[in-house]
């Protein structure tokens, strides 16, 4: 960014000390304020002037009548791309944090314990996307009908772990015809994994029904609903009631927003979607995020070279970047960790 590359050090030196002092203690952060902290040695007149050029750039602002200056998004997006410093988390840390995904029996289980675990070291909301179960052997299927046209599908993978889906039918579909869908596709199965079963079922009745056999209308449809690729995609969170520390930066209403949008989950899991499209840490402050005066820490966990989910923390965009950024980063790489012990 051009306005980027034409700032000095003393000005780069001075925004830093500027956002890092605002996130400690979210206050205006004044001209003699900055003399003390930034280590510059500038005369007052010379600091003043600096931040009337940070200013008109856009990375500080003047909030009311206040004397002092507050970071904008532009500031700390300068900020965490160029000028922080991330902190290595102790070995005693992240050995505590291995051991706790590691004591986890089942995936669910060791879902949850992620998500408390980023919320109690970071004070933010947690955010983990339940992982992907493409590359699981599954091994069990059965259905259920319910009203209204929608089916209980109840599936379990190689792990022991269940997992139900409810999902709309074109018709409504008896007891009967449901059990007969199920008994074909369990023979079918074998314990081959989610995407090789939903390929070949898919291929192989298609084919099928060109007898016009009235069965493989139930069975085609099951096998679309049932492996549908967006189907079980839902994630997990703890610590909302850290945001509420929000509502002393913010307004009432942006606060709801923020609350309304958890709830949707769509907004969320489109968010995350985009993060899992990347290969490391994803920081999106304040509007990148679409989550009302917040930020979002993300990072992809995975086995073997493929990614399966990605987890994170939702905080103020006032967040200490360079402390949670790795709390992130290492909690994901030892979740990966933990679930690879459980293949």
């Amino acid at each position: 960014m051009q306005q980027e590359a034409e700032l000095n050090d003393r000005s780069l030196r001075l925004l830093k000390s500027l956002v890092t002092q605002y996130i400690a203690e979210g206050q205006p952060v004044g001209s003699k304020r900055l003399a003390q902290v930034s280590g510059l040695d500038l005369s007052p007149a010379s600091i003043r002037n600096i931040m009337a050029d940070l200013e008109r750039r856009g990375l500080i602002v003047s909030p009311h009548t206040s004397a002092g200056r507050v970071p904008t998004e532009k500031a700390y997006r300068l900020f965490v791309n160029k000028l922080i410093r991330i902190e290595k988390l102790t070995p005693s840390l992240v050995e505590r944090l291995k051991q706790e995904l590691r004591l986890e029996e089942s995936t669910q289980t060791l879902m949850s314990a992620a998500s408390d675990l980023l919320s109690n070291l970071t004070h933010m909301a947690s955010i983990v996307m339940l992982p992907k179960r493409d590359h699981l052997a599954l091994h069990r299927i059965e259905f259920f009908p319910l009203s209204e046209n929608r089916v209980l599908a109840v599936l379990v993978f190689n792990d022991a772990e269940v997992e139900n889906r409810i999902f709309h039918t074109t018709k409504t579909y008896s007891e009967a015809e449901l059990q007969q869908a199920a008994n074909f596709l369990n023979e079918a199965i074998g314990g081959h994994d989610v995407q090789t079963v939903r390929h070949r079922l898919l291929k192989d009745i298609r084919q099928a029904r060109q007898e016009v056999n009235e069965f493989f209308g139930v069975l085609l449809e099951m096998t679309e609903k049932l492996f549908d690729d967006a189907a079980g995609h839902d994630y997990l969170m703890a610590g909302k009631s850290h945001l509420l520390k929000l509502a002393e930066e913010t307004d009432l209403q942006r606060m709801r927003q923020l609350f309304e949008a958890f709830e949707r989950k769509q907004d969320i899991l489109e968010l995350l979607d985009q993060c899992l499209l990347a290969q490391s840490t994803q920081v999106f402050i304040g509007s990148e995020s679409g989550l009302a005066d917040c930020s979002v820490v993300s990072a992809p966990y995975g086995v073997d070279g493929e990614v399966l989910g990605v987890l994170g923390v939702v905080g103020p965009t006032r967040m200490d970047y360079e402390k949670v950024i790795p709390v992130v980063d290492v909690t994901a790489k030892l979740l990966g960790s933990a679930l690879q012990l459980k293949q």
